[in-house]
């Protein structure tokens, strides 16, 4: 790999030459993140196809600079986090059209508590009336995925995509959800009740178009 490619696939990721493993790890999530086609309008087909192109970069970009790091066991890299799920399903050819995540393994009724799902990709699942108290779910990717009646309470929620999550009469007491996005989850009946959603005055949950109504909020009123 030549020096200027080198730079390039940095670039890409918007990281300075030199980063770190784990930076790039990161820079990649977020990068993703951002430009998930499911945060963009649907009948915008030059945004998506954009969405599509930048995807395949970062994965590429991410894939080289993993490649070297590999070639160069005594470099400044440091050791590799713990395997988790790729972000395989965002690499996508040329002049297609997006197709969203399909539901994986049915883990309704599943016992969860107290467990580390942290940065993991439970996209599409069913763990409709799972046992996730007390887990932390710190920056999981939740998209569209089936918590109806699940317990979440005192769950670690910290910048989670819950993206079009259905979160029905789900118990989310005294969860933290700061950085969490809820836009267009439907948590009507859920209990909230003192869940950390505000830092002073200022909202630090994303609720665009989420679904409220019978909900308790935080401070114990039902939203109508």
């Amino acid at each position: 790999m030549t020096s200027s490619e080198l730079e390039r696939y940095y670039r890409i990721l918007e990281l300075e030459p030199g980063a770190t493993l784990e930076q790039i790890n990161q820079a990649y999530k977020d990068l993703v993140f951002v430009w998930h086609p499911d945060r963009l309008p649907k009948d915008n087909l030059r945004l998506q196809h954009k969405a599509q192109e930048k995807l395949k970069l970062f994965n590429e970009a991410r894939d080289k600079l993993r490649s070297l790091r590999d070639k160069q066991p005594n470099s400044s890299y440091s050791s590799p986090p713990p395997a988790q799920k790729p972000w395989s399903t965002y690499s996508y050819p040329p002049h297609t059209t997006y197709q969203p995540p399909q539901p994986n393994s049915d883990l309704s009724g599943k016992d969860f508590s107290r467990a580390n799902l942290s940065n993991r990709d439970l996209s599409g699942r069913n763990l409709s009336y799972a046992n996730l108290s007390g887990s932390n779910l710190s920056d999981t990717f939740m998209h569209k995925v089936i918590l109806r009646g699940a317990d979440l309470s005192e769950a670690n929620l910290f910048r989670a995509n819950l993206l079009l999550a259905d979160l029905r009469d789900a118990n989310l007491r005294s969860a933290n959800l700061i950085g969490a996005d809820l836009s267009g989850a439907d948590l009507r009946g859920a209990d909230l009740t003192g869940a950390r959603i505000r830092s002073g005055d200022r909202l630090l949950v994303k609720l665009i178009g989420a679904k409220l109504a019978g909900a308790i909020m935080p401070d114990g009123i039902i939203h109508t």
